[in-house]
């Protein structure tokens, strides 16, 4: 049951290849022990089907491994029952026991667990501050709201004593402003925890903001896996992607603030750009997505402009769509890339070419609060939340 010392001993290794309820899935994965593994692609692509298989719902001829620990191996014939996985699970809908309160709801699970023995003990206080989940312990499920009740859900999921935790599309049944909500959330459980989570979603701004890694799917196969930031800046994975939110990740650092037009500075790869304020400390990290549609180009440094973000660089690669008006283009700026789309009529009319030295425009505003990770920590009703050490 335990593996020998190998690559696969220090992550998830899944491989499936067969067929469920009419589908086939052809997959081959690995995701490491640690932070947020995105499962991407359009719906109907397996991504639901591959955490069926992982929690053991689903039976798909394959192989699986966490951490050494072998739980589904066909060429052994084994194949280890859902409740002996310790997986925390957490649907799109959350699933509450409705005549429960809060607090009897994520005690249930932690009881369950402690009889069970295994995995990490967690201290139930220390999951209800970092959800902050005090002010709701003595509410009933059908009285929170919907972003709530997914807090709740992911709450009695950690208190299960999760090896691995499943999100399949959690934030898919709430609207964008419970989303923006929720996600300060989702990033605490990122920083705090050393579980590795699998985190399903069809919502590209949702993985760009919150995982590290991503398993890019198409109709049951994969047709790519890497760190999220790596595989945004693919060009050839457009059509897979979806033009019209393709983007990047870039990191910068907090330089200052600018009280009186409420903006943060950041240096990025050593050149500046301007946020809307965000409530971190100058050295800080930030991580900004940048959609290729708020990205302009030009071969001259502009004057008397509006736009705050002119970002020198140079063209990485070009590739035009046959039988549209538009390009892609990818733009070195130094420890970062850009990607711009633009019109094929632009490129002409530019001269654009690898190696062609650019100006990258990128306005302030296209840098909303589902753009930027990094944001202060969720509203504290109860105080301060504390790291939950005992992961670590």
């Amino acid at each position: 049951m335990t593996g020998t010392g190998s690559r696969q001993d220090a992550a998830i290794d899944a491989a499936f290849a067969g067929t469920v309820g009419g589908f086939t899935l052809d997959v081959a994965f690995q995701a490491p022990l640690r932070g947020i593994t995105a499962l991407f692609g359009p719906s109907g692509c397996g991504k639901t089907t591959i955490l069926r298989c992982i929690a053991g719902l689903d039976r798909v001829p394959g192989r699986l491994g966490v951490g050494g620990e072998m739980w589904q191996d066909d060429s052994r014939d084994l194949f280890l029952k859902p409740h002996r996985r310790r997986i925390g699970y957490v649907f799109q809908e959350a699933s509450l026991f409705r005549h429960l309160s809060v607090r009897r709801n994520l005690y249930f699970g932690h009881r369950r667990a402690a009889r069970r023995g295994g995995g990490a003990a967690i201290d139930p206080d220390d999951v209800i501050d970092l959800l902050r989940l005090g002010t709701l312990l003595d509410r009933a499920p059908g009285s929170l709201s919907g972003g709530e009740r997914q807090r709740v859900a992911v709450g009695r999921a950690l208190l299960s004593r999760p090896r691995l935790l499943l999100m399949d599309e959690p934030l898919s049944g709430l609207d964008r402003m419970a989303k923006d909500q929720i996600l300060p959330y989702l990033e605490a459980l990122h920083e705090a925890l050393a579980i590795p989570i699998l985190y399903v979603s069809h919502d590209i701004a949702e993985v760009a903001r919150l995982a590290d890694r991503m398993i890019l799917l198409a109709a049951g196969r994969t047709l790519a896996a890497g760190p999220v930031a790596d595989i945004l800046a693919r060009l050839d994975l457009g059509p897979a992607m979806g033009r019209f939110e393709a983007g990047v990740v870039l990191t910068g650092r907090v330089v200052g603030h600018d009280g009186r037009y409420d903006l943060t500075r950041l240096d990025l790869a050593g050149q500046g750009i301007s946020i809307p304020f965000v409530d971190l400390a100058p050295g800080e990290e930030v991580r900004l997505r940048v959609r290729a549609r708020d990205v302009a180009l030009t071969t001259v440094r502009p004057a008397a402009i509006s736009i705050r973000n002119v970002l020198s660089g140079t063209v990485a690669e070009i590739a035009e769509e046959p039988a549209t008006a538009f390009a892609e283009t990818l733009i070195d700026i130094g420890g970062g890339r850009l990607r711009a789309r633009v019109t094929r009529e632009a490129v002409a009319d530019l001269g654009l070419a690898v190696g062609q030295p650019v100006y990258a425009l990128i306005k302030s505003i296209s840098f909303d609060g589902g753009s930027v990770r990094g944001h202060p920590a969720p509203p504290q009703p109860d105080g301060p939340a504390a790291p939950i050490g005992k992961m670590r």
